[in-house]
């Protein structure tokens, strides 16, 4: 395993983080497809044992059943040893200050932690100012409930206004950006990314694979989360006929490397710039492909032949 620290913060992170959305109780939110806890128990072990040490969850996963799972889990591991990151928006309130304290508070109990490494602002809040959100945000650093904040998927000029809001008010700077950005979803390279590398975040996009349409030659797939998650199919499945020209040649360079096309995957958001991508992992074998990533290294011509075919898409997730 590698590792690397986010920017703006003291927090040493594994350059592979593993997304807790596959976790929790499958009856309970809107994601059927979710694992129990004695399966998640055992992939979230095994992310420990290969060196992963950056967990990301949210409060809305599986009505918060996820964070339960991921606290009980890494019971066994010292507290110090690992990055919790979860999210608050999707609640009460979304982002004001009142939901920002209570949504913090029932995270802690769910994860049985005293402090949350990493807190992500899941969306933008058109409802609260920014400066109401971040002052409850630095009330929480300075209580010792969280560590460090970042925001998710928004446009760049909002980020530019946490940024600079943070800034004026001598504030806690943003650490991170956790944005949807694969191969074939590039949009947030028009405005989003620069806004974070101007302001010094580091990036840990999800949905490097695309929901798996970029983990496998075959586009479509007979999994349980394929048939389920109708929302993933939609927003994959619209560009299909340019994207899947795009699958092709990630599979070519995964036959070239002799390695997986989510190594491939991997190897170029790195290549990007990215500190720590988001992998969603449901199965074991799955996890011990993902961190091979390391053994892969794109020159400028492989970086150039994946991006080639790439067309503007519909803007998703930013609202």
């Amino acid at each position: 395993m590698e590792y690397t620290e986010l920017k703006n913060a003291c927090i040493t992170v594994s350059k592979l983080c593993l997304g807790c959305m596959s976790f929790g109780e499958a009856d309970r939110g809107e994601y059927g497809w979710t694992l129990d806890y004695r399966t998640s128990e055992s992939i979230i072990r095994k992310a420990v044992d290969h060196g992963i040490n950056f967990f990301d969850t949210s409060n809305n996963y599986s009505a918060g059943t996820s964070e339960q799972f991921l606290g009980r889990a890494l019971k066994p591991v010292p507290r110090d040893q690992v990055v919790i990151a979860t999210k608050c928006y999707f609640n009460e309130g979304k982002l004001s200050p009142e939901a920002i304290h209570r949504e913090i508070a029932g995270s802690l109990e769910r994860l049985d932690t005293d402090y949350i490494d990493l807190l992500v602002l899941h969306r933008y809040d058109y409802d609260t100012p920014v400066e109401d959100t971040l002052q409850a945000l630095n009330e929480e650093v300075q209580k010792g409930n969280i560590r460090a904040y970042g925001v998710s998927a928004m446009y760049g000029y909002q980020l530019a206004e946490y940024c600079w809001t943070a800034k004026m008010r001598g504030f806690m700077p943003l650490t991170t950006l956790q944005n949807h950005y694969s191969l074939i979803y590039r949009e947030d390279e028009r405005d989003l990314i620069p806004a974070a590398e101007q302001f010094g975040l580091s990036r840990t996009p999800f949905a490097p694979f695309a929901a798996g349409r970029l983990a496998r030659r075959s586009w479509s797939s007979d999994s349980e989360r394929y048939r389920l998650d109708a929302e993933q199919g939609t927003r994959y499945d619209r560009m299909a006929e340019s994207d899947r020209m795009i699958a092709e040649r990630v599979w070519e360079l995964s036959q070239k490397y002799g390695c997986s096309m989510t190594n491939i995957c991997l190897a170029w958001e790195f290549a990007k710039g990215t500190a720590s991508p988001i992998i969603g992992i449901t199965k074991e074998k799955y996890l011990d492909d993902a961190v091979r990533c390391f053994d892969v290294e794109l020159t400028q011509a492989d970086t150039a032949y994946l991006e080639e075919l790439y067309v503007p898409h519909p803007i998703t997730c930013n609202r």
